[in-house]
C-alpha cells in the first residue's frame, strides 16, 4: 500500500520560507513522476513543482519559478518542497502526489488527474 504522508507546513509572514516534506513508503522510491500541488479555498487544485525522480528533472508553475524548489532524498524516500520569497497568495492546502507511470510527466505533470497516490496535505499560510 502506497502512503504518502505531508508535514512541514505552518504559518509564515510574507518573505519568508518553509520546507515541505513528503514521506514515502510502500513502494520502491526509483522512477517514478513527483509533484507538489497546492488548493487554496474556492480554488482549483493547481500543479506546482513535480520532480522525475528516475533523472531528476524538474518542472515550476509560471508562479512559483525562481521561490521553489522541489527535490528528492532517495536513501530517506522522500520528497521535498523549499519555499523561499513566500507570498499571501501561495496560501493554501498542500499535496504530495505520486504515480508509478512517469511517462507524461514532462507534459502533464500538474494534471492531477494523472496521479494514482496521494497525501492528506498540509497547511501553508502566509500572512502580509
Amino acid at each position: 500500500q502506497v502512503q504518502l504522508v505531508e508535514s512541514g507546513g505552518g504559518s509564515v509572514q510574507a518573505g519568508g520560507s518553509l520546507r515541505l516534506s513528503c514521506a514515502v513508503s510502500g513502494y520502491t522510491y526509483s522512477s517514478y513522476c513527483m509533484a507538489w500541488f497546492r488548493q487554496a479555498p474556492g480554488k482549483e487544485r493547481e500543479g506546482v513543482s513535480a520532480i522525475w525522480t528516475g533523472g531528476g528533472s524538474t518542472y515550476y508553475a509560471d508562479s512559483v519559478k525562481g521561490r521553489f524548489t522541489i527535490s528528492q532524498d532517495n536513501a530517506k524516500n522522500t520528497l521535498y518542497l523549499q519555499m523561499n520569497s513566500l507570498k499571501p497568495e501561495d496560501t493554501a492546502m498542500y499535496y504530495c502526489a505520486a504515480d508509478l507511470d512517469s511517462s507524461w510527466c514532462y507534459s502533464d505533470y500538474a494534471l492531477s488527474m494523472k496521479y494514482n497516490f496521494w497525501g492528506h496535505g498540509t497547511q501553508v499560510t502566509v500572512s502580509s
